[in-house]
């Protein structure tokens, strides 16, 4: 009986089972919370979706966050944070396992969002991005603010209303959500807009940034702790000012700021100077600078006259100049005359010498010297000319001696190949080699026939030459 009713029992399929087994689960478990440690988080799958695992001392747990939910959360999860899902428990039939469809994350209790906090804190410190050195100074008088904050609360009016009573400036406001979905990218996104801006372009570039929200929970002001609006806020090259919350409130863009504003009014009042407290230090400043210029003016004036009073009169200083002007006055004109006597002097020697007879003995004088020069000219030309001839004449018979034509002479004869190249062996002629043999008084032209021994070459007589051969035909080169 046993075994009939094993075999009256229904028969499953896998697919069937599994679908039963996640109508129950799901019944059973529509919504439910649960508190875990993250584990085995590695951030958003290509799909967009997100897998990790929910553990404490005893189980594990499998969860999953959809890509639409992923963008909508405020709070991330991140390796062993301590968290609370809420969601709905489902199978995933594929690998026979449960897990939960997260739908909302949150930090279990302030404590581990501030754990959180702190060990992002620590993470960027160590990477330098609150160092004083990175710090920069505020502009004293900025001409154009950037504001980022959201445009419809009372933060930006507070800052306008500040700006105004202090000292109006040119306002650049970014709108940014300031808490929940996508607001960490959107300010981090507006510090870097601000900074791409060009410094003379249609939009002016500010001279200083602001980041601005009014108060909340440590939730509400989480997207100003986020990593991404830290290390904008640490790249900025526009100096920036943090005005997140209130005085008790603390976000890591502070650490990154160049200077932190315990509320957004009072980083309108540190962006500007107050306009009349400035305009009556600058009066006071003028008044003190007239009342200086005016005591320097009066010592210069004081130590001028005293100067004055230790200085000799004028008449005591001329005095010995005019005595000096007065004795020249008196020797000028005997200095004058003497002076033209001894001209006329020199005149008179001058014109003796220049009378006629001495111009003509001069000259006299000078066609001798030039007659002598010129015989003395023509000897020493015909001398010169005749060494030059000598030594021409020996080299004209040092360069006959050293030519082969005076061996051609002596009845040698001198053999070329065809392209005008001296043959100096009998071996390097060939069978019917053209031949061009230079004589003294002429030059033949031959053909070697290379037949017995010596070898055999008809001559001809050469159109270049004045030699000839036998009459009537080609003679022996060097038969008898």
């Amino acid at each position: 009986m046993a075994e009939d009713a094993l075999n009256n029992v229904v028969e499953w399929s896998v697919s069937e089972l599994s679908a039963a087994l996640k109508r129950t689960v799901e019944d059973a478990y529509g919504f439910v919370r649960v508190r875990g440690e993250v584990s085995g988080f590695k951030g958003a799958s290509p799909s967009g979706h997100v897998y990790f695992r929910l553990k404490d001392e005893k189980a594990v747990l499998e969860a999953v966050v959809w890509k639409g939910v992923w963008g909508r959360m405020k709070v991330k999860p991140e390796e062993g944070l301590d968290v609370i899902v809420s969601g709905k428990l489902t199978t995933f039939a594929g690998s026979s396992k449960y897990q939960i469809v997260v739908d909302t994350l949150e930090p279990a209790g302030v404590g581990a969002l501030m754990k959180l906090l702190e060990e992002r804190k620590k993470k960027l410190a160590t990477e330098g991005l609150f160092d004083e050195s990175r710090k920069q100074l505020l502009p004293y008088l900025p001409e154009v603010i950037g504001v980022i904050t959201s445009p419809t609360g009372a933060v930006i009016r507070d800052i306008l209303h500040r700006l105004a009573d202090r000292f109006p400036r040119h306002v650049l406001v970014w709108p940014v959500r300031v808490q929940g979905e996508n607001s960490a990218a959107e300010v981090a996104n507006a510090i870097r807009g601000f900074n791409a801006l060009p410094e003379k372009g249609k939009i002016p570039r500010p001279d200083l940034i602001i980041v601005a929200r009014g108060g909340g929970s440590l939730e509400d002001l989480l997207s100003f702790s986020d990593e991404a609006v830290v290390r904008a806020a640490a790249e900025s090259m526009i100096p920036l000012i943090s005005a997140v919350g209130h005085e008790t409130d603390i976000t890591l863009i502070d650490f990154a700021a160049d200077r932190r504003a315990p509320t957004p009014t009072a980083a309108a009042e540190i962006a500007v100077p107050v306009r009349s407290e400035l305009l009556a230090e600058i009066s006071a400043l003028a008044s003190r600078q007239i009342k200086g210029w005016s005591r320097g003016m009066e010592g210069r004036r004081t130590e001028l006259l005293a100067a004055t009073r230790a200085l000799p009169a004028a008449d005591e200083l001329l005095a010995m100049p005019r005595q000096r002007l007065d004795a020249c006055a008196e020797r000028l004109p005997r200095a004058l005359r003497a002076n033209a006597q001894l001209h006329r002097t020199q005149f008179t020697k001058a014109a003796a010498q220049l009378s006629p007879r001495l111009l003509r003995q001069r000259i006299t004088r000078g066609k001798e010297i030039v007659t002598a020069f010129s015989d003395r000219r023509q000897r020493a030309f015909r001398v010169y000319l005749d060494r030059r001839t000598q030594r021409f004449k020996s080299a004209g018979q040092l360069l006959s001696a050293y030519s082969y034509r005076g061996v051609l002479a002596r009845g040698f004869a001198l053999v070329r190949d065809g392209e005008g190249r001296p043959l100096r062996a009998a071996a390097s002629i060939t069978s019917r080699m053209r031949l061009d043999i230079e004589f003294s008084d002429g030059r033949v032209g031959a053909v070697a026939d290379g037949e017995g021994s010596p070898p055999q070459a008809a001559v001809k007589t050469s159109k270049r030459g004045g030699g000839s051969g036998p009459k009537g035909g080609q003679g022996s080169l060097f038969g008898s």
